[in-house]
């Protein structure tokens, strides 16, 4: 399938899931923009730098907030497991 981005059209294999590259690229294309405004610049090799280190950014910090939650949540299922493991040798 074709995509736009940037004003730059890629050929891109979507296999089955065609929407979701095509949401992909609007993202790209969109932070791109948003770079290009904000900078100023048009030089779509350094837009498309900068927009990847503001991708990049965006994941590191969902990725802490999984971790975040992960942490704690993994204690409790442990917990949970000992605590069923216990009961299940007690009632033998």
């Amino acid at each position: 399938m074709k995509v736009e981005i940037f004003n730059q059209t890629y050929n891109v294999a979507a296999g089955d899931d065609e929407d979701r590259v095509r949401k992909l690229a609007e993202y790209v294309d969109a932070r791109m923009r948003e770079v290009s405004e904000a900078t100023r610049t048009v030089d779509s090799v350094k837009v498309a730098v900068l927009a990847a280190l503001n991708i990049a950014d965006e994941m590191f910090v969902l990725q802490q907030k999984q971790d975040e939650i992960q942490g704690p949540l993994r204690k409790r299922v442990e917990k949970c497991v000992q605590m069923v493991e216990r009961a299940l040798e007690q009632s033998n």
